[in-house]
């Protein structure tokens, strides 16, 4: 394959994926009226604040912030909305994701992490992102390769832990 396909092929991927999050950003009225109003697509506008907010956060301005605040806003929200649900699949993955969360907020704090780590909070806004989508599971990878191992031992006379363990194979 030439670099000329290959850059085609790459432009029409992207091209494709911006045409899908412009339809699932069709979904909210706010965005379609901003569209009118502005003649800005508002594909474009998401994709620029998204943009700003890893560049404010790359260069660690506000990146404490913006990361802990990317960390606690949409989960909080699709926690909420699972609580709301009568289905318990999803409870299960936000109770992961607070549950490891909070894991890895006191560690951060017992080892002083953004002082060793450069860039660390380009690292944790990825980590976060990657534990929060439901689509990558990252918060159920993190849960059962360290935390259950280590706990399980602890919830096993009282049958927690086989509950655990059920509620995270469903979840998958």
């Amino acid at each position: 394959m030439s670099g000329n396909q290959q850059q085609m092929s790459f432009q029409d991927r992207a091209q494709h994926q911006i045409s899908q999050l412009d339809k699932e950003l069709s979904k909210y009225p706010a965005l379609n009226n901003f569209e009118k109003q502005t003649s800005v697509p508002k594909v474009y506008v998401i994709l620029g604040l998204g943009a700003l907010y890893f560049f404010l956060i790359f260069f660690n301005i506000a990146g404490e912030f913006l990361v802990n605040t990317a960390g606690f806003v949409l989960p909080a929200y699709y926690s909420l909305s699972a609580l709301f649900s009568s289905g318990k699949t999803d409870d299960t993955q936000w109770l992961t994701y607070w549950v490891v969360y909070a894991f890895l907020t006191v560690f951060e704090s017992a080892v002083n992490a953004v002082y060793w780590f450069p860039f660390y909070y380009t690292f944790k806004f990825v980590a976060v992102l990657w534990m929060a989508l439901p689509q990558t599971g990252g918060a159920q990878i993190i849960f059962r390769s360290f935390i259950q191992p280590v706990f399980s031992r602890f919830f096993e006379a009282d049958g927690t832990s086989a509950n655990l363990r059920a509620q995270a194979d469903k979840s998958q």
